[in-house]
């Protein structure tokens, strides 16, 4: 059997294991993540060169194959039918030790609400503002895109609006619901992020959803959108909110960043960064830290003092906020995640030990 008809087989397998990752590399078994764990599939062979060359011939458009074999990498997204089973894919090739090599995300078909993924409900109320900067944030594989779905589906139900996805690659696919919701692929449908970004202005949108803010130009229009009267979604690869504000500043050269604390402390809405944590009897569950901007933290943006938003956070949970320690606390006390377990997660350990200490105590 072919490598390509094992390919398919293999993609078969991962949305039926609810996988969320494959790796095929020259050298090696295919290789599947399942709950955040790398399992090797050792009954379907080794992977040599001639069937990695197979593969990116079935799964790589012309013009792609010619982008991967110039640049050396390239991102994609593919929709997979098979029997009953239809899904979608986002990919990335790249060479190592000058073999292809390529890994590919299980985009799911159907788009979980806000409460399937056991989010904060305070994110609803975000999703209903009409303008302003909305971030999720986190680490590579850990559910932003996910979340954003959650949220620009929220709306496309909910709400009668323009809505542009900007996105590199094109991962869940909307219908328009009670919105009109047009998705732009950076690549196929538009030359980069920051210059699909710019024409979007022009194309009466009236929320925007950016895949990721990834350089000075992209972040800068990211702003005014939201500026200008706009509901704008975006990732971006940090931890929390306070290294999140600080990395879009840090991005601007000296002289700017006085004017961007001005724009980002009147845009900005709020922030949720999260990480997905292995439960002891299988599967992952959602830890969360939510920040909601109010003047409080305007102010703490504006003159520079982001290092004061955390408390801000810990002590504002009338209206929704809380910190990663507060919602891994949580989490343990549910009897969702042991206590070591929460505790290698937790951005401050001992905030986090003192958080479910004493809740024993008041237990």
């Amino acid at each position: 059997m072919s490598l390509s008809v094992r390919v398919h087989n293999l993609l078969g397998e991962v949305v039926k294991k609810r996988s969320s990752d494959l790796h095929l590399s020259v050298g090696n078994s295919p290789i599947m993540r399942i709950d955040g764990c790398l399992v090797r599939i050792s009954n379907v062979g080794v992977i040599d060169d001639g069937d990695m060359e197979t593969v990116l011939t079935d799964i790589l458009s012309e013009k792609q194959r010619e982008s991967f074999l110039e640049k050396k990498e390239i991102d994609f997204g593919f929709s997979f039918r098979r029997g009953d089973i239809e899904a979608r894919f986002r990919g990335n090739c790249f060479y190592e030790l000058g073999n292809p090599a390529m890994a590919l995300r299980l985009i799911p078909t159907d788009i979980r609400t806000l409460d399937q993924l056991l989010l904060p409900q305070a994110l609803v109320s975000l999703c209903e503002q009409k303008r302003g900067l909305m971030l999720v944030t986190g680490p590579t594989g850990h559910g932003k895109s996910t979340t954003l779905a959650a949220c620009i589906q929220h709306i496309n139900l909910t709400r009668k609006e323009h809505i542009i996805t900007i996105e590199d690659p094109v991962e869940y696919l909307y219908r328009s619901e009670n919105s009109v919701v047009h998705q732009r692929e950076v690549g196929s449908d538009t030359g980069s992020f920051a210059e699909a970004l710019k024409r979007a202005l022009r194309q009466d949108p009236d929320v925007i959803l950016i895949g990721e803010m990834r350089d000075l130009e992209t972040i800068g229009a990211a702003i005014t959108a939201a500026e200008t009267g706009h509901l704008v979604f975006a990732t971006l690869h940090t931890r929390d909110a306070s290294q999140s504000i600080d990395r879009i500043i840090d991005v601007f050269p000296p002289h700017q960043q006085q004017q961007i604390r001005l724009q980002l402390a009147s845009s900005l809405i709020g922030i949720c960064s999260q990480q997905l944590i292995p439960m002891p009897g299988g599967g992952r569950v959602v830890a969360t830290e939510l920040l909601r901007v109010n003047p409080a933290v305007r102010n703490c943006i504006r003159e520079g003092k982001t290092g004061q938003i955390k408390t801000i956070m810990q002590t504002g949970s009338e209206v929704g906020m809380h910190s990663m320690e507060q919602d891994l606390s949580r989490l343990v006390l549910k009897g969702m995640l042991t206590f070591e377990q929460a505790g290698t997660y937790a951005y401050d350990r001992k905030d986090f030990e003192r958080l479910v200490f004493e809740a024993d105590d008041l237990g």
